[in-house]
């Protein structure tokens, strides 16, 4: 799949093939995914293209099926902006770790609880 989807996007304008990445492929269907709705629009303007590149890698699909997957959001950078957890959520997340049967989870919840103003902002 890695291999096929940059091979099946070269046959896509170079804006359009950044906005989608193949998701799957069988005997029928040829799944993209697109950022947003404008771009399944423009995708399936390339339908006919797609398909003859699938076709001429060997593959079978006969379909181009299109879905919109919004790109995850980004994830905040450890950069010392967090705000300290508070008495209360410490105290909450100490007393789900008594409950909790999976060590690991209640270690880690444990663990959650200590960070102090001080280990959460480099003090």
């Amino acid at each position: 799949m890695d291999a096929l989807d940059p091979l099946l996007r070269q046959s896509l304008p170079a804006t359009l093939a950044d906005q989608c990445k193949l998701a799957n492929v069988d005997d029928k269907n040829l799944v993209f995914l697109v950022s947003a709705p404008v771009w399944k629009a423009k995708l399936r303007l390339h339908a006919d293209v797609l398909l003859d590149a699938a076709a001429a890698a060997g593959l079978k699909a006969r379909t181009l099926v299109v879905k919109v997957s919004p790109p995850a959001p980004a994830i905040p950078s450890g950069n010392g902006n967090a705000k300290p957890l508070s008495e209360a959520v410490r105290d909450s997340l100490r007393a789900t770790a008594q409950t909790v049967s999976d060590p690991e989870l209640r270690a880690q919840l444990l663990r959650l609880a200590a960070h102090t103003r001080s280990s959460t902002d480099g003090a």
